[in-house]
């Protein structure tokens, strides 16, 4: 059976084409986001700064509340207790250990993000001084050599740095020769910087040469809740957003991963059960000769397997590409961290490969099946015209996805609010789709019966020839409309998603907001004193820093929060008419100040807390503070925030200053040129208005919607492969019957006009079941994230996605049928199918 299957390949090369096209691209989609997934598992972060240190200690960036399973992430920097130092220098094996200070340091002429550092730690690249010596007094630093021939800066010469959201000239007392971006400081003048004495960033740790690195990591570890990395696991002390964008990067690509996996596992199975369909002819006469089934079991498998092999191995090369192209875009927006190592080794390969074929044999089992079991005289039959819907096999899995989409919907309304909507409503998307696309010829059939009347009134004799046509191959027409109801589907449900969730985070944000303008910091962050000059000027009825950080509510236990810890806002004390967006609804926000806080009313009630009460937190740096509640306010549900004192907040924040003020006029009063006149007195810092004040504050949501857009995209183009493999190959495999037609007197004009209606129920049937996919999943979901069932975005989307499909459905019918009316009808009429 094997050779028959090599010579089936040899002539009908044209009819695995499609099967071989959606390997090559299905191959290429998971390997990529295969490569995502092991580049944020891995999240390989080259050392440059602490590359000589053998060990980096580091404080733990996790924080385990009391009672929970999962750790919190801690999303600002953790500092060590200066304490750890000599214990650390007294552990076997180590021979020395070097502690490192970081802080924001940039230079103001090079417009560019810098750190500043204590010169001691310049051991730890090492740095080696080109020129000059090193710093002593506090007005001296020590460049890079990168960064001072950016400059043009010598030895005895002056630089400005912005420090302590504070311009502040410098003496260059030396420059040395090491990785770029980095000031040095004397050692007390660091300490100051830094904002925290007493404390490390990281401790870099040496050790005597021989020494096994893995049995003095176990004793670092016993000297306290300190985290050791080895080896290029030390970069991430020097880029600990790295670990941020870890679990963003790994829930992206493995999410996206799967889909795209199971998206191809249906198309590759669409494509192979339409190629059997239309060789049930073939299979008839096999049978009728005396061919077993388990024969035509092997011929099938074997034209899949003598297909897959080469087109996944086609599908490596784009596979490689794309994921480094992917991983790129995404650390470009700000998604994955540009200093992670991307890479993509042979287990994405491996997996890559192992989906295609996977896919490829089971399209094959389940399309031989069928071709198999059936005896000959109704294969015979069944060549002629599809009658049977579904088998109980494919009844039963249509069904499952099907429940599994409603079961996601119901929890989705029930239990899911705000952002965690997505959880359940991305799973919906896939279950909805995959239960329509199994149990396709039914919902084909039904629509066709919904649409056949109307058109049949307005149509004349070739259109009215169409429908009747597709009506009575309504079970065979499936096969073209399921495609397009996955494009339309899966897209218009995705990106509608990030369009809605985007505005009603905005909403939510902008509900209660009175700020008129915003000061924002270019780097660093903003002088603590510019607050009280912001409020000193004319027209200004308020003013209030605004910091936002992240931490976890340890007492009491029962807070509203998941493992991701409980968003924090810091702004100042102010009154019920103040900049800041906060609605109060009890208490007063102007005893915001020390160590107090405001609660949402929501979170209030959960957790049994009023006025006059206390609460225990761990902050994004790991501090643990006690809290005195002062107010509580309204908040959209799902969007809730915490809310201390800015001043408080802003300690506990990695770069220890406010990045933002608001400020809110008195009505009637322009407080743009002062604002400006203000800021041109202090370099780094710039006005905005209100809007970019929301751009801000949805921007890491517009951020992963833009991941979304992109990702969809690529699954919205494999499926557009499937729709254009699909029809190109059904339209070309109806020769025969086209032929026929011509020879009973229909010209090539009247056969494509009758195709031409044929092309716009099935785009229609499509349209209108993708269409009902997204809105079974937008609904639940918008009245999830916001207050109306309605999704939000424009509707040019839509418009572009239908366009778009009625292009496809069109010219992957109309194209290979005007090629295959150039054949003689009598000709193709005398081909098989």
């Amino acid at each position: 059976m094997m050779r028959l299957a090599v010579r089936t390949l040899r002539f009908r090369k044209n009819g695995f084409i499609a099967t071989f096209v959606a390997v090559v691209f299905g191959t290429a989609i998971v390997m990529a986001c295969g490569g995502l997934l092991e580049t944020g598992i891995r999240s390989n972060v080259q050392p440059e700064r602490l590359a000589a240190a053998d060990l980096v200690v580091t404080g733990k960036q996790t924080h385990l509340r009391p009672g929970a399973e999962d750790a919190t992430p801690l999303t600002e920097q953790v500092d060590l207790d200066a304490s750890l130092l000599p214990k650390i220098r007294s552990v076997a094996g180590v021979t020395d250990a070097i502690g490192s200070l970081t802080f924001p340091a940039p230079l103001l002429v090079a417009g560019k993000e810098g750190q500043g550092h204590d010169w001691a730690s310049a051991r730890l690249a090492p740095y080696k001084l080109q020129a000059g010596t090193a710093p002593v007094r506090a007005d001296e630093v020590v460049l890079d050599a990168a960064t001072a021939g950016a400059v043009h800066a010598e030895v005895g010469g002056m630089v400005t740095l912005l420090v302590q959201g504070r311009p502040t000239s410098f003496v260059v007392r030396g420059i040395a020769a090491g990785p770029a971006g980095h000031t040095f400081f004397s050692a007390d003048k660091a300490a100051q910087l830094s904002g925290r004495p007493g404390s490390y960033a990281a401790i870099g740790v040496l050790v005597a040469p021989g020494t096994d690195l893995g049995k003095v990591k176990k004793r670092l570890k016993a000297v306290g809740d300190v985290t050791v990395l080895t080896g290029v696991d030390r970069g991430s002390a020097e880029h600990p957003d790295a670990s941020t964008f870890q679990t963003a990067l790994i829930s992206i690509a493995g999410s996206f991963g799967g889909i795209a996996a199971m998206t191809m596992m249906f198309v590759v199975a669409s494509t192979l059960a339409l190629s059997a369909q239309h060789r049930q002819r073939e299979f008839a006469l096999l049978r009728g000769i005396g061919t077993t089934p388990g024969q035509v079991r092997r011929m099938i498998l074997g034209e899949a397997m003598m297909v897959a092999l080469p087109a996944v191995a086609v599908g490596t090369v784009p596979g490689l590409l794309l994921g480094h192209f992917l991983f790129d875009r995404l650390a470009a927006n700000g998604v994955a961290s540009a200093a992670v190592d991307y890479r993509q080794g042979w287990i994405p390969l491996a997996a890559g490969a192992g989906a295609a074929v996977l896919a490829a044999v089971g399209a094959a089992l389940i399309a031989a099946r069928k071709s198999a079991k059936i005896r000959p005289v109704e294969a015979l039959l069944e060549a002629g015209l599809q009658r049977k819907w579904f088998s109980w096999v494919r009844l039963l899995f249509g069904l499952l996805f099907t429940g599994g989409g409603l079961a996601l919907v119901i929890i989705t309304i029930a239990v899911m609010t705000g952002p965690l909507a997505g959880a359940t409503a991305g799973p919906a998307i896939l279950c909805w789709a995959i239960g329509i696309a199994l149990l396709g010829p039914f919902w084909t059939k039904a629509v066709l019966t919904l649409l056949r009347w109307p058109l049949y009134a307005v149509s004349r004799v070739n259109g009215r020839l169409a429908i009747l046509n597709v009506t009575a191959r309504s079970v065979a027409m499936s096969a073209a409309v399921m495609p397009v109801m996955l494009a339309v589907g899966i897209s218009t449900a995705n990106i509608y998603m990030q369009t809605t969730q985007v505005h009603a985070s905005e909403t939510a944000f902008t509900k209660d907001l009175r700020a008129d303008a915003v000061l924002a910091s270019t780097a660093g962050g903003l002088d603590p004193a510019l607050l009280g000059q912001v409020q000193e000027l004319p027209g200004v009825a308020s003013a209030s820093a605004y910091v936002t950080s992240s931490g976890a509510i340890d007492e009491p236990r029962n807070a509203p929060f998941d493992e991701d810890g409980a968003p924090l806002q810091g702004i100042s004390a102010q009154g019920n008419d103040g900049a800041a967006p906060v609605k109060v609804t009890s208490g007063s926000l102007e005893e915001l100040t020390g160590s107090t806080v405001a609660l949402p009313d929501y979170v209030a009630s959960k957790i049994d807390r009023g006025i006059g009460s206390t609460i225990k937190m761990t902050l994004g740096d790991g501090a643990h503070v006690e809290l005195r509640v002062v107010a509580t306010f309204a908040a959209e549900r799902g969007y809730e925030s915490i809310v201390l004192p800015a001043s408080f907040l802003a300690p506990h924040t990695t770069d220890r200053l406010a990045k933002q003020i608001l400020v809110r006029a008195t009505p009637g009063t322009d407080i743009n040129g002062p604002l400006q006149q203000l800021a041109a007195n202090h370099p780094g810092v710039q006005v905005s208005d209100r809007d970019a004040l929301v751009a801000g504050n949805s921007a890491d949501l517009k951020t992963q919607a833009w991941v979304n857009y992109l990702l969809v995209g690529m699954l919205i183009a494999y499926t557009a492969v499937s729709i254009v493999n699909t029809l190109a190959s059904a339209t070309v495999r109806r020769r025969r019957e086209l032929g026929l037609q011509r020879l009973t007197g229909s010209t090539r004009g009247q056969v494509l006009r009758m195709l031409t209606t044929e092309s716009f129920m099935v785009a229609l049937a499509g349209i209108i079941l993708g269409t009902l996919v997204a809105l079974a999943t937008l609904m639940p979901f918008s009245a999830a994230v916001s207050t109306s069932a309605l999704p939000s975005g424009p509707l040019w989307i839509y418009l572009v996605i239908i366009g778009v499909a009625v292009t496809l459905t069109f010219t992957s019918i109309l194209v290979p049928a005007m090629a295959t009316l150039r054949t003689r009808p009598a000709e193709a009429a005398a081909r098989a199918d």
